[in-house]
């Protein structure tokens, strides 16, 4: 097996694992809306079940819509990222990483979704009572991640493509 499946087995083990564990953890732990409080004024560890995606998105949609959506969507997108990663060089590593990590991601809400119809969220930033940043998770943060090295990896791309003469 190449190098490259090596880091998306990797990967994708350690950080689905490591989401699911601090998911279930804190289900053990809190209760829904319970909040504990780490750095005053600026992050808490809030229990919370977001049925919509990213930010709360379709959280409110009609039930019968937005239960297949978000479990045929990522299956979707599942497929495209293997179709990407199968063609990707050896040598791409930037773009190697940044699929493997968003597979995690995507994976680890998957599992919630598939699970619970909603996704566990509990990493909480704010700034005092002021401005509060959407609560999210660790496949969260994988897919972020793995989304900004897919763009540096465009940029990349973008950088070294000649322009056309005129």
């Amino acid at each position: 097996m190449s190098r490259k499946y090596w880091i998306l087995l990797g990967v994708v083990g350690v950080l689905v694992g490591l989401d699911q564990v601090t998911k279930y953890w804190i289900m053990s732990i809190y209760r829904i809306g319970e909040t504990l409080p780490v750095i005053p004024g600026v992050f808490n560890i809030t229990y919370v079940r977001n049925t919509g995606a990213a930010f709360s998105f379709m959280a409110n949609a009609d039930p019968a819509f937005r239960i297949p959506f978000f479990l045929v969507l990522p299956l979707g997108a599942l497929a495209g990222i293997g179709y990407v990663f199968r063609k990707t060089p050896e040598t791409n590593r930037l773009l190697i990483w940044g699929l493997s990590l968003t597979v995690a991601g995507a994976i680890g809400n998957l599992i919630d979704r598939v699970i619970f119809e909603s996704v566990t969220d509990f990493l909480h930033f704010h700034w005092w009572s002021r401005y509060h940043f959407p609560m999210f998770n660790v496949a969260d943060i994988a897919i972020c991640v793995g989304v900004g090295l897919l763009l540096l990896d465009l940029m990349k791309k973008e950088v070294k493509t000649p322009s056309p003469a005129k």
